[in-house]
């Protein structure tokens, strides 16, 4: 317990500038809380007053992070005043003769006198009440967390017709919401508006280690190392920095847990009420230890993202060695590689790379060692996760390490074991099982008429393959006509035209519509089987290439259309569809894919059946990750089918439809049973029954009784259920 009461008062960090924003207004006397200026905002908004809205929401921001350098500000200066400094660490022999009394007194006075400083200092700097006086409920944080007064003085200052600035505020707010439907709906429409520059998109909350670390990449990129070099520096720095921030700000009145933690920590320990003054001590600051040790999993995460970049500090300074290395200054080479040994001591390619940069020095080297931040940040992070493990041991307190590189020496021995346990793992969570060889593939496959017309190598990607010959000409032209009979506008997009872009109409058609129409007799029954049939027939190809010792099952099928709207082609620069991944949210500044929601996680491979070419433009195409490298393009035929693996490591895109309708069965297969597509089920037994029907086989009623349990329910009703447990959403057509 005393262990863990020494860290009571560690050292604050130092402030950081603020990040660039909007032009500050002048400040009010005194202070006034964020909270309050917000709602006034709120209330100036509604009612029209644009004016007063955009100067009390600015003036929230303002506030906001005002108390925030405030709170940074006065941790550090008192931390170093006179009195507050902490007794020295008590001996831990029980032979001496220490007595815990006069070590007790000792550290309450420095934490009176310290706490003394820091609420004289926060009152000087923001009010009489100090921070206490502006603390935010949740609701607000998250607000403003999710830079939710920027959507509002986006249109106020649109009201205000200041285009530039309203631009400004709308991407700030985009960039941290880009899944929300109206603000993407607001952006095209700024990008379309004749009067607003290319400039006028700036992030205005954009974190500075974030602006250094996308230009250093960039330059990079083009091979510009020596204008990258100061610029990576410049990001690894804020970046500390940053964590730093968000450290002190763990020490702050604000709630720090999110509630669904708060939940999970409600068995960990007994109610505030009931703990004695050590407990409350130490659940205290367990809180806060927890709280720095999400600090550099929040820096390495990009606005907008709820993921952050694996491992984002040694893989800056893998860039930093690298680049010096290139620039010949072999002496910071050599420590940035040493702090990369800090978190990784047995990497191969690091040790590798220090051999050489050591060798070249020769024995002129000087005594080199590695970076100091990156030791002091090595040494103080695991210094708190050991106090934390030793929580977890002795005091029933939950833990979850955010990284990996953490040494298992820091982990006492009787929790190791619990937590290197791999966990039980399921088919599609393994390694990708290989294909078979492309001689065996062929064997089987020519029995049926299908060719493999490109494979991965030819495609110049990983897990790709175009396939001819799945359909017949006569096979296409029905399911065309189902499509022309039978889809329906916007189909899976809220039934908006246009869902991707306003130069073409977008249909869809489901497989359990085409059913319903079918036994209706809306529709010619035969194309609707047709359709269940050869997207089966789709199903067991993919299997048969990539996955033959593991079952895939459809987890989705849609037989989409895109017509060309006429007069609308001239002078066009959008995408049929843009570049995107179909599992996972493709970030194209960063590289990286989050497979995370709302993405359909649960994808493991895709396919495009193509019915028809007589249209003008819509080829498909792949790229780098960077969203912009095209790496190959495949011209949609009838029977063609381009199958490939969901992730992000084929990204692809849809070129512009200029003229004519371009149709597709677009199909998603996974692994995982329990995403097996519900509807399909009910289509096959529409048909069948449907069948009956015409042959009067169909009883005039079931009298048998119903089984209780969803899989033993008729179709309908098990689907009515599998909704009411998994609600519905929007479907993401390739």
């Amino acid at each position: 317990m005393l262990s863990l009461l020494l860290l009571l008062l560690l050292l604050p960090p130092r402030g950081c500038a603020e990040p660039p924003g909007l032009p500050q207004l002048p400040g009010l006397t005194p202070l006034q809380s964020p909270d309050l200026l917000y709602a006034d905002g709120l209330r100036a908004y509604a009612a029209g007053a644009w004016e007063r809205a955009v100067a009390l929401l600015r003036e929230a921001l303002r506030s906001r992070a005002e108390v925030g350098r405030a709170r940074r500000d006065c941790g550090a200066r008192c931390a170093a005043e006179p009195g507050t400094e902490l007794p020295p660490v008590p001996p831990n022999d029980p032979g001496s003769d220490f007595s815990p009394g006069p070590w007790e007194r000792l550290l309450l006075r420095a934490a009176l006198r310290r706490a003394e400083c820091v609420s004289q200092c926060a009152a000087r700097r923001l009010g009489p009440r100090g921070a206490a006086g502006h603390r935010t409920v949740r609701a607000l944080q998250d607000a403003f967390r999710r830079r939710e007064p920027y959507n509002y003085l986006q249109r106020a200052y649109y009201q205000l017709k200041k285009l530039d600035l309203a631009v400004a505020a709308a991407h700030t707010f985009y960039v941290a919401n880009p899944k929300h439907l109206q603000i993407r709906e607001d952006m095209v429409k700024y990008h379309r508006m004749s009067g607003v520059r290319r400039q006028s998109f700036r992030d205005l909350e954009n974190p500075l280690h974030w602006v250094a670390y996308d230009e250093g990449v960039e330059l990079l990129k083009k091979q510009e190392v020596a204008a990258a070099l100061p610029l990576l520096e410049e990001a690894l720095r804020e970046s500390l920095a940053q964590m730093e921030n968000c450290r002190a700000e763990c020490e702050g009145p604000e709630e720090q847990l999110t509630e669904d933690e708060e939940k999970e920590e409600e068995g960990d320990a007994q109610p505030e009420s009931q703990n004695g003054l050590y407990e409350a001590i130490a659940g205290h600051w367990i809180k806060v230890l927890q709280c720095r040790q999400r600090c550099p999993g929040a820096v390495a995460t990009r606005p907008g993202q709820s993921s952050p970049i694996s491992d984002f500090l040694p893989s800056q300074l893998w860039q930093l060695q690298e680049a010096h290395a290139q620039v010949g200054n072999l002496s910071q080479a050599v420590e940035n590689a040493l702090s990369i040994l800090l978190f990784y001591p047995d990497d191969e390619a690091v040790k590798g790379a220090l051999n050489k940069y050591q060798k070249l020095l020769g024995e002129q080297s000087p005594d080199l060692s590695a970076r100091e931040d990156i030791r002091h940040f090595v040494l103080q992070s695991l210094g708190e996760k050991k106090l934390l493990y030793y929580a977890m041991v002795h005091l029933g307190t939950s833990f979850k390490d955010p990284d990996s590189w953490t040494p298992d020496d820091v982990i006492p021995e009787e929790l190791r074991k619990k937590l290197r346990e791999d966990p039980e793992k399921r088919p599609w969570d393994s390694k990708l099982p290989e294909p078979e060889s492309l001689a065996k593939w062929r064997d089987i496959q020519f029995l049926e008429g299908v060719t493999l017309t490109q494979d991965a190598g030819q495609l110049n990607g990983s897990e790709r393959a175009v396939l001819d010959g799945l359909l017949t000409p006569a096979e296409c032209e029905i399911l065309l006509q189902l499509a022309k009979d039978a889809a329906k506008m916007g189909d899976g997009y809220r039934s908006r035209r246009s869902p991707h872009t306003p130069h073409e109409l977008f249909e869809g058609l489901t497989v359990l519509r085409a059913a319903q129409l079918a036994r209706a007799g809306a529709v010619d029954r035969h194309g609707a089987k047709l359709l269940l049939e050869v997207s089966e027939r789709a199903r067991n190809l993919t299997q048969a290439y990539f996955s033959p010792q593991w079952p895939l099952h459809l987890s989705f099928t849609h037989l989409v259309c895109r017509s060309a709207i006429d007069g609308e082609q001239e002078q066009r620069m959008d995408l049929s569809h843009p570049v995107h991944a179909d599992n996972c949210l493709l970030d194209p500044y960063s590289g990286e894919c989050w497979k995370e929601p709302p993405a359909y996680t649960y994808r493991d491979y895709s396919g495009l059946l193509y019915l028809n070419d007589d249209f003008q433009g819509g080829d498909l195409f792949f790229t780098e990750p960077d969203a912009l490298t095209v790496t190959a393009q495949v011209r949609p035929q009838c029977g063609r089918l381009v199958a490939f693996s969901s992730g992000g490591e084929n990204p692809h895109g849809v070129w512009a439809v200029t003229k004519g309708r371009r149709c597709t069965l677009a199909l998603w297969h996974t692994w995982a049973s329990e995403h097996m597509e519900q509807d399909r089920a009910e289509a096959e037994m529409l048909l069948l029954e449907s069948d009956k029907s015409e042959e009067g086989e169909i009883p005039s009623g079931d009298s048998s009784p119903e089984p209780p349990s969803i899989l033993g329910k008729r179709p309908q009703q098990a689907r009515l259920e599998v909704r009411r447990q998994h609600p519905a959403r929007s479907r993401e057509e390739l």
